[in-house]
């Protein structure tokens, strides 16, 4: 009951529509000037298929005159679609992308703006995303090698997000790409938003939970007793931010942490959950907390341990210390890269390592004649109509390489 009536003001929600509370933005969080941006248009694009579709927009691959015949992403997000609060939170994607200067990140390679859509290029990923590649593997999952490799990559990445400021919220397989090189790309940051710049403090985190009403300021102690986890059994950490916290409820439901369910603030700490359950899916096939409906899967998020069956190993004690619900107490970046898990890895090299596990085959595309606004005017005017406003692949799998399966053997081990 008491775990209930903390959720009661969640309950009142819609769970079968996302809600999303964005805060204000800052100066800083701004896109630079216009004309700091390439400016993209029709007549120089060359569309060859739509690749897929997010709420309120689609992606194309497509081949621009102004960026040497390199083959990009093109994201079209119609404008009669965008509210006040989604045109600040388009704004805030491209300026972001504009400020990335990262392997692991896609480069802002230009901008597109007519009375009925805009859009923005990026890198294209023949790889297609980590979901599809662990689909196509032997059980749908991924040895503990594979995983360590591409945990290596994700870690890397978040940890510059929070360099710059910015809390993720959306990790999940289908927002991590792979590059026609092997190496991840993170994608997609519409729920992305800026806190302070990760500075850890001088005092662990367990020193904030001497009292009581410490232990309780995250959710009620019951919810660690009923779950079968005490608080002393997870680790130690040190605090990331500097007591910034977000209220808003953003993420995709299977992956969203407990404090963000529970609405008590939230910050770079969520991005490690995530993370937890983005391996634990990679190891096990199914995400840890899946319910029959979102209000089953919230409770277990809230209230079940994660289920690691297998005999103990590095790799699943990193799980339970990722998905430790009391974020003050989660493993932080310092933490995770120090695991065992990870021991003898060279994280400077990660990046640099020329055998990835999968690494795309060539693909040869052919143009299609697209009429691009009319394209997205038609699919979403479909969807509003049927009330489906689920992402989905245009293509097919069909689309994909079959030759998706991987190797321990091909790449290099650390």
């Amino acid at each position: 009951k008491e775990t209930e009536t903390q959720l009661k003001h969640f309950y009142k929600l819609q769970f079968t529509k996302q809600t999303l509370l964005i805060p204000a933005m800052s100066d800083n969080n701004l896109p630079p000037p216009e004309n700091q941006i390439p400016a993209l248009n029709f007549d120089g694009l060359e569309v060859f298929s739509a690749l897929g579709r997010g709420s309120k927009g689609v992606v194309f691959l497509v081949r621009s005159d102004n960026v040497s015949g390199k083959w990009l992403a093109l994201k079209v997000i119609l404008k009669e679609s965008i509210e006040k609060n989604k045109n600040k939170r388009v704004s805030f994607e491209q300026g972001v992308l504009s400020r990335f200067d990262h392997p692991l990140f896609p480069r802002l390679h230009g901008v597109l703006s007519t009375d009925k859509v805009v859009g923005y290029a990026i890198d294209y990923c023949p790889g297609r995303d980590l979901n599809t590649l662990r689909k196509k593997q032997s059980d749908a999952m991924f040895s503990d090698e594979i995983i360590r490799f591409y945990a290596a990559e994700l870690i890397i990445a978040l940890e510059y997000l929070h360099n710059q400021g910015i809390v993720y919220r959306d990790l999940k397989p289908d927002n991590v790409m792979i590059q026609e090189n092997g190496h991840l790309m993170l994608v997609d940051f519409d729920l992305s938003t800026n806190l302070a710049p990760r500075t850890p403090q001088s005092s662990p985190a367990t020193a904030r939970h001497s009292t009581g009403t410490n232990k309780e300021r995250f959710f009620p102690f019951s919810v660690f007793c009923n779950s079968g986890i005490s608080p002393d059994d997870s680790v130690s950490t040190v605090a990331e931010s500097a007591g910034e916290k977000l209220n808003s409820f953003v993420g995709t439901e299977e992956y969203v942490a407990p404090e963000v369910i529970i609405g008590s603030g939230h910050d770079f700490a969520v991005d490690w959950w995530s993370l937890g359950v983005v391996l634990y899916e990679m190891l096990y096939g199914t995400t840890p907390f899946r319910g029959s409906n979102r209000k089953e899967t919230f409770l277990k998020i809230l209230t079940e341990p994660p289920c690691l069956v297998g005999e103990t190993t590095p790799l699943r004690d990193l799980l339970k210390k990722l998905l430790e619900k009391d974020p003050s107490r989660r493993i932080n970046v310092d933490g995770i890269k120090g695991h065992g898990f990870f021991s003898g890895l060279e994280w400077d090299l990660v990046v640099k390592v020329s055998r990835p596990p999968y690494i795309p085959a060539p693909e040869n595309y052919e143009s299609s004649k697209i009429d691009v606004e009319k394209f997205v005017h038609e699919i979403f005017a479909k969807l509003d109509h049927n009330g489906d406003n689920n992402h989905s692949n245009l293509k097919g799998k069909d689309q994909i390489n079959n030759n998706t399966s991987v190797d321990n053997g091909s790449f290099f081990v650390f």
